[in-house]
Protein backbone atom coordinates (compact mmCIF):
# COMPACT_ATOMS: atom_id res chain seq x y z
CA UNK A 1 0.00 0.00 0.00
CA UNK A 2 2.72 2.14 0.73
CA UNK A 3 4.29 1.44 -2.14
CA UNK A 4 1.23 2.60 -4.32
CA UNK A 5 0.77 5.64 -2.05
CA UNK A 6 4.25 7.09 -3.62
CA UNK A 7 3.59 6.09 -7.11
CA UNK A 8 0.62 7.88 -6.89
CA UNK A 9 2.26 11.25 -5.29
CA UNK A 10 5.16 11.43 -7.83
CA UNK A 11 2.01 11.50 -10.15
CA UNK A 12 0.80 14.37 -8.78
CA UNK A 13 1.74 18.18 -9.57
CA UNK A 14 4.04 19.37 -7.32
CA UNK A 15 1.59 21.83 -6.60
CA UNK A 16 -0.67 19.72 -4.84
CA UNK A 17 1.75 18.30 -2.56
CA UNK A 18 2.58 21.44 -0.52
CA UNK A 19 3.18 21.33 3.08
CA UNK A 20 0.24 23.15 4.15
CA UNK A 21 -2.39 20.92 1.74
CA UNK A 22 -0.53 17.72 3.21
CA UNK A 23 -1.81 19.24 6.91
CA UNK A 24 -5.21 20.84 5.76
CA UNK A 25 -6.28 17.81 4.28
CA UNK A 26 -6.48 16.43 7.92
CA UNK A 27 -6.43 19.07 10.94
CA UNK A 28 -8.18 21.24 13.46
CA UNK A 29 -7.98 24.23 12.21
CA UNK A 30 -10.67 25.42 14.63
CA UNK A 31 -9.30 25.41 17.92
CA UNK A 32 -12.19 26.75 20.35
CA UNK A 33 -13.25 27.86 23.52
CA UNK A 34 -16.71 28.66 24.23
CA UNK A 35 -15.59 31.26 27.57
CA UNK A 36 -19.26 33.30 27.65
CA UNK A 37 -18.85 33.63 31.44
CA UNK A 38 -15.53 34.39 31.49
CA UNK A 39 -15.83 38.81 31.23
CA UNK A 40 -18.35 38.52 34.33
CA UNK A 41 -15.62 36.17 36.66
CA UNK A 42 -13.10 38.67 35.62
CA UNK A 43 -15.59 41.71 36.75
CA UNK A 44 -15.48 40.00 39.90
CA UNK A 45 -12.13 39.72 40.82
CA UNK A 46 -11.54 36.03 39.49
CA UNK A 47 -7.71 34.98 38.97
CA UNK A 48 -6.66 32.18 36.59
CA UNK A 49 -2.95 31.05 36.82
CA UNK A 50 -1.49 28.88 34.47
CA UNK A 51 -0.06 25.53 35.11
CA UNK A 52 3.12 27.50 36.52
CA UNK A 53 1.19 28.93 38.85
CA UNK A 54 1.01 32.83 37.27
CA UNK A 55 -2.25 34.64 37.46
CA UNK A 56 -2.75 35.49 33.86
CA UNK A 57 -5.39 36.92 31.49
CA UNK A 58 -7.72 33.47 30.97
CA UNK A 59 -7.04 34.62 26.92
CA UNK A 60 -3.61 34.08 27.62
CA UNK A 61 -3.81 30.75 28.98
CA UNK A 62 -6.13 29.13 27.05
CA UNK A 63 -3.95 30.47 24.13
CA UNK A 64 -0.97 28.97 25.66
CA UNK A 65 -2.90 25.55 25.76
CA UNK A 66 -3.32 26.07 21.76
CA UNK A 67 -6.79 27.64 21.31
CA UNK A 68 -7.13 30.02 18.25
CA UNK A 69 -10.97 30.70 18.32
CA UNK A 70 -13.06 32.19 21.28
CA UNK A 71 -16.66 31.76 20.76
CA UNK A 72 -19.26 34.56 22.77
CA UNK A 73 -22.85 33.85 23.39
CA UNK A 74 -25.16 36.65 22.42
CA UNK A 75 -28.93 37.06 24.37
CA UNK A 76 -30.95 39.56 22.96
CA UNK A 77 -31.74 41.40 26.39
CA UNK A 78 -30.49 39.33 29.36
CA UNK A 79 -32.08 41.12 32.90
CA UNK A 80 -28.04 40.57 34.07
CA UNK A 81 -26.71 42.75 31.23
CA UNK A 82 -24.17 39.85 30.68
CA UNK A 83 -23.80 38.28 27.11
CA UNK A 84 -25.76 41.38 25.52
CA UNK A 85 -24.34 43.22 22.92
CA UNK A 86 -22.99 45.89 24.47
CA UNK A 87 -20.71 43.56 26.63
CA UNK A 88 -19.90 41.01 23.50
CA UNK A 89 -18.58 44.31 21.69
CA UNK A 90 -16.33 44.90 24.56
CA UNK A 91 -15.14 41.62 25.10
CA UNK A 92 -15.03 40.99 21.24
CA UNK A 93 -11.94 43.80 21.61
CA UNK A 94 -10.25 41.81 23.99
CA UNK A 95 -10.62 38.29 21.85
CA UNK A 96 -9.22 39.93 18.53
CA UNK A 97 -6.55 42.07 20.53
CA UNK A 98 -5.18 38.71 21.45
CA UNK A 99 -4.64 37.78 17.78
CA UNK A 100 -7.62 34.90 18.27
CA UNK A 101 -10.41 34.38 15.75
CA UNK A 102 -14.65 34.83 17.01
CA UNK A 103 -17.56 32.89 16.60
CA UNK A 104 -20.91 34.58 17.63
CA UNK A 105 -23.64 32.32 19.20
CA UNK A 106 -26.66 34.09 18.35
CA UNK A 107 -29.51 31.89 21.04
CA UNK A 108 -31.86 34.93 19.54
CA UNK A 109 -33.88 34.83 23.52
CA UNK A 110 -32.93 36.71 26.49
CA UNK A 111 -31.81 33.25 28.35
CA UNK A 112 -30.80 29.94 27.37
CA UNK A 113 -31.45 28.45 24.37
CA UNK A 114 -31.32 24.51 23.56
CA UNK A 115 -32.80 21.04 21.96
CA UNK A 116 -35.24 21.59 25.02
CA UNK A 117 -36.06 26.01 25.35
CA UNK A 118 -35.71 28.20 22.53
CA UNK A 119 -37.59 31.37 24.43
CA UNK A 120 -38.30 34.44 21.85
CA UNK A 121 -37.00 37.47 23.58
CA UNK A 122 -39.07 39.06 25.06
CA UNK A 123 -39.52 42.12 22.78
CA UNK A 124 -40.42 39.26 19.85
CA UNK A 125 -42.63 37.75 21.87
CA UNK A 126 -46.21 39.02 20.19
CA UNK A 127 -44.24 38.55 16.96
CA UNK A 128 -45.73 35.81 13.76
CA UNK A 129 -43.38 34.09 11.60
CA UNK A 130 -43.38 37.29 8.95
CA UNK A 131 -42.13 39.90 11.81
CA UNK A 132 -39.40 37.24 13.11
CA UNK A 133 -37.57 36.93 9.80
CA UNK A 134 -37.22 40.92 9.76
CA UNK A 135 -36.37 40.36 13.47
CA UNK A 136 -33.81 37.65 12.46
CA UNK A 137 -32.30 39.85 9.58
CA UNK A 138 -32.16 43.31 11.39
CA UNK A 139 -31.14 42.13 14.49
CA UNK A 140 -28.40 39.43 13.20
CA UNK A 141 -26.95 42.36 10.73
CA UNK A 142 -26.70 45.21 13.96
CA UNK A 143 -25.09 42.79 16.36
CA UNK A 144 -22.59 42.07 13.07
CA UNK A 145 -22.00 45.14 11.95
CA UNK A 146 -21.27 46.75 15.04
CA UNK A 147 -18.48 44.91 15.73
CA UNK A 148 -17.29 45.26 12.19
CA UNK A 149 -17.12 49.12 12.58
CA UNK A 150 -14.88 48.59 16.08
CA UNK A 151 -12.54 46.54 14.01
CA UNK A 152 -13.79 43.29 15.24
CA UNK A 153 -15.68 41.43 12.40
CA UNK A 154 -16.62 37.98 13.60
CA UNK A 155 -14.73 35.20 11.70
CA UNK A 156 -18.23 32.78 11.51
CA UNK A 157 -21.44 32.90 13.36
CA UNK A 158 -24.28 30.52 14.68
CA UNK A 159 -27.42 31.25 13.40
CA UNK A 160 -29.32 29.77 16.59
CA UNK A 161 -27.92 27.61 19.30
CA UNK A 162 -28.94 23.53 19.66
CA UNK A 163 -31.83 24.02 17.65
CA UNK A 164 -32.42 20.09 17.06
CA UNK A 165 -36.18 21.04 16.41
CA UNK A 166 -36.42 24.77 15.44
CA UNK A 167 -35.92 28.03 16.94
CA UNK A 168 -37.75 31.33 18.26
CA UNK A 169 -40.97 29.20 19.28
CA UNK A 170 -43.47 28.24 18.51
CA UNK A 171 -43.11 30.55 14.99
CA UNK A 172 -40.19 28.43 13.94
CA UNK A 173 -40.06 24.95 15.63
CA UNK A 174 -40.52 22.28 13.34
CA UNK A 175 -43.85 20.56 13.97
CA UNK A 176 -45.14 17.79 11.55
CA UNK A 177 -41.86 17.45 9.82
CA UNK A 178 -42.18 21.18 8.85
CA UNK A 179 -39.16 23.23 7.81
CA UNK A 180 -40.87 26.09 6.29
CA UNK A 181 -40.50 28.80 9.12
CA UNK A 182 -37.70 27.41 9.82
CA UNK A 183 -36.22 27.77 6.71
CA UNK A 184 -37.34 31.19 6.72
CA UNK A 185 -35.77 32.37 9.54
CA UNK A 186 -32.14 30.83 9.25
CA UNK A 187 -32.56 32.35 5.57
CA UNK A 188 -32.82 36.01 7.46
CA UNK A 189 -29.55 34.95 9.59
CA UNK A 190 -27.48 34.22 6.58
CA UNK A 191 -28.44 36.87 4.40
CA UNK A 192 -27.84 38.66 7.16
CA UNK A 193 -24.33 37.88 7.64
CA UNK A 194 -23.10 38.15 3.85
CA UNK A 195 -24.80 41.12 4.09
CA UNK A 196 -22.41 42.51 7.06
CA UNK A 197 -19.52 40.23 5.87
CA UNK A 198 -19.23 37.95 2.65
CA UNK A 199 -16.25 36.22 4.34
CA UNK A 200 -18.01 35.33 7.78
CA UNK A 201 -19.36 31.39 7.85
CA UNK A 202 -22.54 30.74 8.62
CA UNK A 203 -22.33 27.56 11.00
CA UNK A 204 -25.45 25.87 12.00
CA UNK A 205 -25.73 24.13 15.12
CA UNK A 206 -27.72 21.16 16.63
CA UNK A 207 -26.81 19.03 19.18
CA UNK A 208 -27.10 15.60 17.12
CA UNK A 209 -23.71 14.20 17.33
CA UNK A 210 -25.43 10.67 18.67
CA UNK A 211 -27.71 10.08 15.77
CA UNK A 212 -27.30 10.03 12.40
CA UNK A 213 -30.84 9.96 11.51
CA UNK A 214 -31.36 12.72 13.63
CA UNK A 215 -28.97 15.01 12.01
CA UNK A 216 -30.14 13.99 8.34
CA UNK A 217 -33.76 14.56 9.18
CA UNK A 218 -32.64 18.34 10.35
CA UNK A 219 -30.40 18.97 7.60
CA UNK A 220 -31.83 17.64 5.15
CA UNK A 221 -35.01 19.47 6.02
CA UNK A 222 -33.23 23.20 6.18
CA UNK A 223 -31.34 21.76 2.64
CA UNK A 224 -34.98 21.44 1.01
CA UNK A 225 -36.06 24.84 2.19
CA UNK A 226 -33.24 25.95 0.17
CA UNK A 227 -31.46 26.83 3.75
CA UNK A 228 -27.79 27.86 2.68
CA UNK A 229 -24.76 27.53 5.51
CA UNK A 230 -21.25 27.00 5.47
CA UNK A 231 -20.43 24.66 8.26
CA UNK A 232 -22.43 22.12 10.29
CA UNK A 233 -22.18 22.74 13.84
CA UNK A 234 -22.90 19.32 16.12
CA UNK A 235 -22.43 19.38 20.50
CA UNK A 236 -20.91 16.14 21.66
CA UNK A 237 -21.01 15.22 24.71
CA UNK A 238 -19.95 11.60 25.67
CA UNK A 239 -22.44 10.97 28.90
CA UNK A 240 -25.25 12.58 26.77
CA UNK A 241 -24.40 11.48 23.39
CA UNK A 242 -22.40 8.33 23.31
CA UNK A 243 -19.49 6.78 21.75
CA UNK A 244 -16.97 8.59 20.36
CA UNK A 245 -17.10 5.69 17.42
CA UNK A 246 -20.40 7.20 16.89
CA UNK A 247 -20.13 10.46 16.96
CA UNK A 248 -17.05 9.94 14.83
CA UNK A 249 -19.26 8.18 11.95
CA UNK A 250 -22.11 11.28 12.34
CA UNK A 251 -19.83 13.71 11.32
CA UNK A 252 -18.08 12.24 8.58
CA UNK A 253 -21.64 11.35 7.17
CA UNK A 254 -22.64 14.97 7.99
CA UNK A 255 -19.26 16.10 5.93
CA UNK A 256 -19.82 14.02 2.67
CA UNK A 257 -23.83 14.11 2.52
CA UNK A 258 -23.85 17.99 2.20
CA UNK A 259 -20.19 18.90 1.43
CA UNK A 260 -19.39 21.32 4.51
CA UNK A 261 -17.03 21.34 6.71
CA UNK A 262 -18.04 20.19 10.01
CA UNK A 263 -17.32 21.12 13.64
CA UNK A 264 -17.83 19.90 17.36
CA UNK A 265 -19.45 23.20 18.38
CA UNK A 266 -19.42 21.91 22.34
CA UNK A 267 -18.05 19.54 23.94
CA UNK A 268 -16.68 19.31 27.87
CA UNK A 269 -15.59 16.88 30.57
CA UNK A 270 -15.72 16.66 34.55
CA UNK A 271 -12.26 16.36 36.30
CA UNK A 272 -14.53 15.69 39.80
CA UNK A 273 -18.02 14.35 40.91
CA UNK A 274 -17.75 16.95 43.60
CA UNK A 275 -19.05 20.41 43.72
CA UNK A 276 -17.82 23.58 44.38
CA UNK A 277 -20.69 25.80 45.73
CA UNK A 278 -24.15 25.13 46.32
CA UNK A 279 -25.69 24.63 43.04
CA UNK A 280 -25.95 20.92 42.10
CA UNK A 281 -23.15 19.92 39.43
CA UNK A 282 -25.21 19.48 35.68
CA UNK A 283 -22.86 15.96 35.24
CA UNK A 284 -22.28 13.63 37.60
CA UNK A 285 -21.13 10.71 36.25
CA UNK A 286 -18.06 10.55 32.86
CA UNK A 287 -17.71 7.73 30.23
CA UNK A 288 -16.04 4.75 30.13
CA UNK A 289 -12.28 4.55 30.02
CA UNK A 290 -11.56 8.41 31.36
CA UNK A 291 -11.22 8.58 34.96
CA UNK A 292 -12.95 11.63 36.52
CA UNK A 293 -9.76 13.39 37.06
CA UNK A 294 -7.47 16.48 35.60
CA UNK A 295 -5.78 13.25 33.74
CA UNK A 296 -9.10 11.74 32.64
CA UNK A 297 -11.02 15.27 31.94
CA UNK A 298 -7.54 15.91 29.42
CA UNK A 299 -7.34 12.27 27.96
CA UNK A 300 -11.06 12.48 26.85
CA UNK A 301 -10.71 16.01 25.25
CA UNK A 302 -7.51 14.62 23.15
CA UNK A 303 -9.87 11.44 22.13
CA UNK A 304 -12.70 14.23 21.01
CA UNK A 305 -10.17 16.01 19.13
CA UNK A 306 -8.58 12.99 17.67
CA UNK A 307 -12.10 11.45 16.96
CA UNK A 308 -13.08 14.34 14.97
CA UNK A 309 -9.90 15.17 13.33
CA UNK A 310 -10.10 11.56 11.80
CA UNK A 311 -13.85 11.87 10.71
CA UNK A 312 -13.06 15.28 8.97
CA UNK A 313 -13.87 17.88 11.16
CA UNK A 314 -12.27 21.18 11.35
CA UNK A 315 -13.06 22.44 14.16
CA UNK A 316 -13.48 21.36 18.37
CA UNK A 317 -14.99 23.93 21.17
CA UNK A 318 -14.76 22.71 24.37
CA UNK A 319 -17.72 24.50 26.16
CA UNK A 320 -17.28 27.25 29.17
CA UNK A 321 -13.59 26.24 30.16
CA UNK A 322 -13.13 29.46 32.39
CA UNK A 323 -16.35 28.77 34.69
CA UNK A 324 -14.88 27.80 37.25
CA UNK A 325 -16.92 28.16 40.43
CA UNK A 326 -17.16 32.28 41.28
CA UNK A 327 -20.14 33.62 43.85
CA UNK A 328 -22.22 36.01 41.58
CA UNK A 329 -21.24 34.40 38.34
CA UNK A 330 -24.44 32.15 38.52
CA UNK A 331 -25.94 30.54 35.33
CA UNK A 332 -29.50 32.40 35.55
CA UNK A 333 -29.41 35.80 33.74
CA UNK A 334 -32.79 37.02 36.27
CA UNK A 335 -30.56 36.09 39.56
CA UNK A 336 -26.87 36.05 38.04
CA UNK A 337 -26.05 36.89 41.44
CA UNK A 338 -28.03 34.41 43.90
CA UNK A 339 -28.01 31.28 41.18
CA UNK A 340 -24.65 29.46 41.22
CA UNK A 341 -22.29 27.37 38.73
CA UNK A 342 -23.39 23.31 37.98
CA UNK A 343 -20.35 23.68 35.59
CA UNK A 344 -17.51 24.00 38.11
CA UNK A 345 -16.57 20.37 37.45
CA UNK A 346 -16.36 20.67 34.09
CA UNK A 347 -14.07 23.63 33.89
CA UNK A 348 -10.89 22.88 32.82
CA UNK A 349 -10.00 25.60 35.68
CA UNK A 350 -10.04 24.43 39.35
CA UNK A 351 -11.36 25.54 42.34
CA UNK A 352 -8.47 28.02 43.11
CA UNK A 353 -8.77 28.86 38.90
CA UNK A 354 -5.34 26.65 38.53
CA UNK A 355 -5.32 25.61 35.03
CA UNK A 356 -5.85 21.95 34.09
CA UNK A 357 -2.37 21.56 32.34
CA UNK A 358 -3.11 17.87 30.66
CA UNK A 359 -5.88 19.89 28.32
CA UNK A 360 -4.19 20.95 24.78
CA UNK A 361 -6.25 21.96 22.10
CA UNK A 362 -3.94 20.22 18.85
CA UNK A 363 -4.43 21.04 15.36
Amino acid sequence: MKAALLLAAVALPAAMLTPTNAAAANSLTMLGADVSSAQRAIDLGAKYYDSSGTAKDPLDILKGAGVNYVRLRIWNNPASGYNNKAKVLAYAKQVKVKGLKLLIDFHYSDTWADPGKQYKPAAWSSHGISALQTDVYNYTYDVCNSLKSQGTTPDSVQIGNEINVGMLWDDGKVVNNSFTNLGLLLKSGYNATKACNSSTQVIIHTADADSDSNARWFYDGIKAQGVNWDITGLSYYCMWHGTLANMGSVVSDMKSRYGKDVIIAETAYPFTTSDADGTANSVTSGCSGYPLTWAGQGAEFTAVQNTARSAGAIGVFYWEPTWYAVTGNGWDPANISGSGDGWDNMAIFNWTGQVNPNVKWTP
